[in-house]
């Protein structure tokens, strides 16, 4: 039980960044990982040019990585953005132009999760007229999802943290999910549980899991206090990945977490290397 029933992946946006990004698939490998996550890599071009493209496309392979997220473009993360897709005027446009984009990058790998970040709160603008163009635009990457045969993913973020992001709770997630499945009749809006961000909310983690599993699309995990690794703070995570289990979890379980002060490689020690590598 606990991490023998998980399948783990990396984020190599926040894992292996010591390294140049076409060089963290195959750091992933070399650690152990079949799978791995990413958040846009291109803060500043959602649409980037076809070789940059490529050239990840190429690494991942390369290294036998298997791309199991991808997020849309979501302005400066990590940064001060929180996501782009409810930001009236360039920074809408830039989702916009992103998500056939990013959808058919995923593709191309075999990549069926798609996470789509919601955005800050913009001082002067009618927090309704936000709502409306987020719905919006999720509901055209529901559709570019759909079309790639992806699930798109919601997360709700953490308040101490992200204190202008709307999204800051497991309930307000689901508020959303439903109300893009409701604009979209496809059925493939799902949640983002992320351990780490709920903690900091102060949820009941235990009443989350049962509460949402069944709305769940993807997990990550973070150690609190301090985004560390499991181990490095108090959430119980053999515990907690158990009770997703129970509840019908069978998906991914991403590593999101901060390396320390060491290299990211050496951020592993509490994952036995025969249960890094599980790909099915």
């Amino acid at each position: 039980m606990g991490f023998s029933d998980a399948r783990f992946n990396v984020n190599l946006s926040i894992l292996f960044t010591e390294l140049p990004l076409l060089e963290r698939p195959a750091a992933a490998a070399a650690a152990g990982f079949g799978a791995v996550e990413l958040w846009w890599p291109w803060v500043d071009a959602p649409v980037p040019e076809q070789r940059e493209l490529d050239a990840l496309r190429d690494a991942l392979r390369d290294a036998g990585t298997r791309l199991v997220g991808l997020n849309f473009y979501a302005g400066q993360l990590p940064g001060p953005d929180r996501g782009a897709l409810s930001v009236p005027g360039e920074e809408s446009e830039r989702f916009r132009a992103n998500v056939d984009v990013a959808a058919d990058f995923a593709q191309s790998l075999g990549c069926t999760a798609l996470n789509a970040l919601y955005g800050n709160r913009v001082q002067g603008v009618d927090p309704a007229e936000q709502d409306a163009l987020a719905l919006e635009n999720l509901t055209l990457a529901a559709r570019a999802a759909h079309r790639v045969g992806a699930t798109l993913l919601i997360e709700a973020l953490n308040a101490p943290e992200s204190p202008d992001c709307p999204i800051v709770s497991a309930p307000k997630a689901i508020e959303v999910v439903d109300a893009v499945n409701a604009a979209t009749g496809l059925d493939n809006a799902r949640f983002l549980m992320d351990l780490y961000h709920l903690s900091m909310n102060g949820e009941d983690l235990e009443e989350v899991i049962d509460r949402y599993t069944g709305r769940t699309g993807h997990v990550q995990i973070a150690d609190n206090p301090g985004r560390g690794a499991p181990g490095t703070g108090t959430l119980p995570f053999e515990d907690l990945l158990d009770r997703l289990r129970k509840n019908g979890y069978a998906g991914w379980t991403g590593l999101e977490y901060k390396p320390g002060d060491t290299p990211s490689a050496g951020a592993f020690a509490w994952l036995p290397r025969p249960l890094r590598a599980a790909a099915h």
